[in-house]
């Protein structure tokens, strides 16, 4: 890795991404994917992420299965209520749920878990009191949905990750 090239990958993929997205090729779109492909990844290498330590690989594949299988069955909750087939009243609505854990790379998994499950939406963090302000599309029972986020999600990702 190169002062100019710090991360070379990252370069060609910026590279190509512009031009495919910015077709047809013309002069100015290719010094312009240069330029990207150059100036985005130095900015990058300034933030200097620290390195994350998985410490439990076996429970972060659990985990995984558990997300999969939450997505699945959010996706047909989701299809029966927009699908008119979901029995009873729904009532969108907003939870807040107190968080314990403080790394920031676990509360962005948990925040990616949560927005990519179907019927759910991470709105707000404050990191002052650690509570998480969660859209759910059927607010039918407040309390377990922060009973699943905290022992489905937010406890297996403290293991994997303090």
């Amino acid at each position: 890795m190169s002062a100019l090239l710090p991360h070379p990958f990252l370069s060609a993929a910026l590279f190509l991404m512009w031009l495919l997205l910015n077709a047809p090729p013309t002069p100015g779109n290719v010094l312009l994917a240069l330029l990207v492909g150059l100036i985005v990844p130095a900015v990058m290498r300034a933030l200097r992420p620290r390195p994350v330590r998985v410490r439990r690989p076996g429970l972060a594949l659990r985990l995984l299965v558990t997300v999969l299988y939450d997505m699945l069955r959010s996706n047909i909750d989701v299809a029966r209520i927009i699908l008119g087939l979901h029995r009873g009243e729904r009532r969108t609505g907003f939870v807040s749920i107190p968080l314990e854990m403080r790394t920031p790379f676990g509360l962005s998994l948990l925040s990616i878990i949560l927005t990519a499950t179907p019927g759910t939406l991470w709105v707000q963090y404050d990191s002052h009191t650690g509570r998480l302000l969660m859209h759910l599309l059927d607010d039918t029972d407040s309390e377990g949905w922060v009973r699943r986020v905290k022992d489905r999600y937010e406890r297996p990702l403290m293991e994997i990750f303090s």
